[in-house]
């Protein structure tokens, strides 16, 4: 029988092999020698998210906790030192992550701070004051070390997809950060101790660090410590530094202080938590987009400043009208915080080597959260001088100039370190 040609042409598209799909050699069919290495790359991006999700989850959490813990004893001295314990470990452990990396490489290093995240929100439910003291300081410090090691890790494993990789594992940071705020005080409410309501996201820590063990056999290459010392001489790495500090310290005065910026404005409390929550939850998908964007570029200087335009406007609309166009300063500032993720694509854009993005990272982050620790002192201290938040607010317009300054010298398309 003559088969129709039509079937004929379905029968031989049929059997045309697609990607991924066994290829036929003679008789025998062998897999696409492609298909494996995909899977991998797919697994390891979906750990880096895990991780990612982890980043912010001990301090948000820790954070909703807060009155209720006040209310069953807490003093107020010791909620201020849980409250400044996550920025301070930032600075303080951050800048140790380079000892850290040359002696088990950025794989492992980064095992070693998901153990210690695991182990810090453990310890911290088990015991006292003193225990959730001290599981605080080992859970941030496992934050600190992987804070610099996963830009260094998006160097190395996604050489070609910096921009995407970095906003994902942004959005998935902020993510975090919105589920520990957000579902902490309600898990404790329904099973009536809050210990339970901080160690259930050990699990997800646990989780993460478990996806993480195929990736941590392998050590990276030591590196030549002379190049970090070079990096505090040259210009453009101190403008990244410069512009992590600044936007950082947009992120912790709004996270401290906007609620009662809008409480000051006749907001009730309520409201002003939503606000705020709203400019956190707008950022997330340009999280996302942003460092794709950057990637794209030759120069990144035009996007941080338009970027940075948007928070200065969110700023000067709390200063001038705060109750007028709440909802509208609320998602320029969420918005403008997308900064965060381009400047932390610059680790890996700026660099040519794992090591000079973990270097880079390093300076920039123990340098920038310490200037992030300072920034809502300042801005307490200028109202209670001043009895208004316009003050403040003014100086936050003008930082904003200082990082658009910055963003124009590290968005320039040059590398730090040596090849």
């Amino acid at each position: 029988m003559v088969r129709p040609a039509a079937a004929t042409r379905r029968h031989r598209c049929a059997a045309r092999p697609r990607p991924g799909d066994p290829v036929a050699i003679g008789l025998q069919a062998v897999p696409d020698p492609a298909a494996a290495p995909r899977r991998r790359g797919v697994l390891l991006a979906l750990a880096v998210l895990l991780v990612a999700l982890n980043l912010r989850l001990a301090i948000t959490s820790l954070g909703a906790m807060l009155d209720p813990l006040r209310e069953q004893g807490l003093s107020a001295t010791t909620a201020g030192v849980l409250t400044s314990l996550p920025v301070l470990c930032f600075a303080g452990v951050g800048a140790t992550a380079m000892v850290l990396t040359r002696r088990v490489g950025v794989d492992r290093g980064l095992a070693v701070s998901l153990v210690l995240l695991t182990g810090g929100l453990v310890l911290r439910v088990v015991g006292g004051t003193p225990a959730l003291v001290a599981g605080t300081l080992v859970a941030c410090a496992g934050i600190a070390f992987a804070n610099v090691l996963v830009p260094a890790i998006v160097k190395e494993h996604f050489p070609t997809r910096v921009g995407p990789v970095t906003g994902a594992y942004t959005a998935a940071l902020a993510l975090g950060s919105a589920a520990g705020a957000a579902l902490t005080v309600p898990i404790a409410n329904a099973t009536g101790l809050w210990q339970v309501g901080l160690g259930a996201w050990a699990v997800v820590a646990l989780a993460a660090a478990l996806a993480w063990v195929p990736y941590c056999w392998r050590r990276s290459r030591a590196h030549d410590t002379r190049g970090d010392l070079a990096l505090w001489r040259n210009p453009t790495a101190w403008a990244v530094t410069v512009l992590f500090g600044t936007q950082s310290v947009f992120a912790y005065v709004m996270m401290s202080w906007l609620p009662s910026v809008y409480a000051a404005a006749g907001f009730s409390d309520e409201t002003a938590g939503l606000l705020l929550a709203v400019s956190i939850m707008i950022g997330v998908p340009l999280f996302f987009v942003a460092p794709s964007i950057a990637g794209r570029l030759r120069h990144q200087g035009h996007l941080v400043a338009g970027l940075t335009a948007l928070s200065m406007a969110g700023w000067a609309g709390l200063w001038l009208a705060p109750a007028g166009g709440a909802w509208v300063w609320a998602a320029l500032l969420g918005a403008g915080g997308a900064v965060f993720p381009v400047v932390l694509s610059f680790f890996a854009m700026r660099t040519t080597t794992v090591a000079g993005a973990a270097a880079l990272s390093t300076m920039a982050q123990s340098i920038g959260y310490l200037l992030a620790a300072a920034g809502p002192f300042l801005v307490g201290v200028l109202h209670d001088v001043s009895d208004t938040w316009s003050l403040p607010c003014a100086l936050l317009v003008a930082l904003g100039l200082a990082q658009v300054a910055a963003g124009y010298l590290a968005g320039r398309d040059v590398v730090v370190d040596r090849a």
